[in-house]
């Protein structure tokens, strides 16, 4: 299973760096189409939404043909979304970009709805929320480059501002024109690499998978009822909760540092870019430590702390916009580095054949990065930049209470029992 653990990790790493080469366009498409912050965070909107819309029917996929083929529909349709970057940048409309980004997205809540619990399923269950993080430690990998590619091939074209009062049209379509060609060009190197992702695991023959945990027992009346065991169970009910509200606070963070390191330190674009990356070496680093420290510490207990942590971190931030307050931003990175693995892997703890549904309802979940940001984009525009920052300290304190929950609950019981 060498190989095909190598490929899920190009997969891991394919959609961070989607993800993380969206997030700073929050700030470059305000920067082109000179809009409010509340507009430009429609960029979220459309990636996140789509994640919320998308994830039930890769279940449904997955449920029918299996894990191989929802990471492949995935792959192709985030493929398809990239190349739709290129058409966009000819029509020069805001819409455009949207749906490009909507589709690409698209297809990463299918990639990602399918390789999580694929990565669980190649081993005990016991060691499935380790295993995961293991995996989950490359999509940082994806999320630097996806910075590094925004910082250093469109953010640094985006620095000069320019008063379009005083242009002519002609002038104004010129200079939209080259900055949009630059958004442009990343996203088709994407494109290419997904679809390598693609013919590989294509080509490659998988081991034969046992999809869901041997000891879970059967079930009967068909999906309605996994659908009512997802529900009335506790732990993964709450799970929900706890990763919109993680995915939300994540989300946040990172589009909103370089607002915050702009009123902070009165820098520029490029400047904030280069501490976002910052930040995502910071998560990177965290994410292996993480899974080194899961091994010997419940994860939960280390959950609990680092959430606790972040609220500190971001009261402190709010308090102190100036360079301090840009490293207790940067430091929420390494708060956020265990969160999302370890909520989706102890949330399917014990699901059984509600596996599949289970994990579309977590990724259904990350839909919290596209309606917090709006929030918070709102306060960015009514208040400061600092200030908003009460939105991620909201965020993880809902994070913080779902670890004390889960440390405080019984231990999960199979899908089998539940009737």
């Amino acid at each position: 299973m060498i190989p095909l653990f190598i490929a899920l990790i190009g997969c891991f790493t394919a959609w961070g760096i989607a993800q993380d080469l969206t997030t700073p366009m929050v700030a470059g498409f305000q920067r082109i189409f000179d809009m409010s912050t509340f507009q430009a965070s429609l960029v979220q909107l459309a990636y996140f939404g789509a994640y919320f819309l998308l994830a039930l029917p890769a279940a449904l996929i997955n449920q029918r043909f299996g894990y191989k083929t929802g990471i492949l529909t995935g792959l192709g349709l985030a493929a398809l979304g990239a190349f739709l970057f290129y058409p966009a940048s000819k029509i020069m409309t805001y819409e455009a970009f949207l749906v490009a980004l909507f589709a690409m997205a698209a297809g990463c809540s299918i990639l990602e709805t399918s390789a999580n619990p694929y990565v669980m399923s190649l081993g005990p269950e016991g060691t499935a929320t380790r295993r995961l993080n293991l995996a989950q430690a490359f999509n940082p990998l994806g999320t630097v480059i996806g910075v590094l590619l925004a910082s250093t091939l469109i953010l640094p074209k985006l620095v000069d501002p320019v008063d379009v009062a005083t242009l002519t049209p002609e002038q104004v379509h010129t200079i939209r024109a080259g900055e949009l060609g630059a958004v442009m060009g990343p996203y088709l190197g994407l494109a290419f690499l997904l679809l390598i992702i693609a013919v590989t695991i294509a080509v490659q023959k998988a081991p034969t998978i046992i999809e869901e945990f041997p000891d879970a027992g059967s079930h009967t009346g068909g999906t309605g009822h996994l659908f009512r065991v997802l529900w009335r169970t506790k732990r993964y009910r709450f799970g929900v909760i706890a990763q919109f509200a993680n995915v939300a606070a994540q989300v946040c963070t990172w589009t909103y540092l370089i607002q915050y390191t702009q009123q902070a330190l009165g820098g520029s674009l490029q400047k904030g870019g280069f501490y976002l990356l910052i930040s995502l070496l910071v998560f990177l680093g965290s994410r292996f430590l993480m899974t080194w420290v899961i091994g010997r510490v419940r994860a939960t207990k280390v959950l609990a702390a680092l959430a606790a942590l972040a609220v500190l971190l971001c009261f402190f931030a709010m308090a102190s916009p100036n360079m301090a307050g840009v490293i207790a931003v940067v430091s929420l990175s390494f708060c956020l580095s265990l969160m999302f693995p370890t909520i989706y892997g102890v949330a399917l703890s014990g699901l059984g054949p509600a596996t599949k549904f289970g994990a579309a309802g977590l990724v259904m979940a990350i839909v919290g990065g596209a309606i917090m940001p709006l929030v918070q984009g709102r306060l960015v525009d009514s208040t400061s930049a600092a200030f908003s920052f009460i939105v991620p300290a909201a965020c993880f304190a809902v994070v913080g209470l779902y670890a004390v929950y889960d440390l405080r609950a019984a231990p999960s019981e199979h899908i089998g029992s539940l009737t």
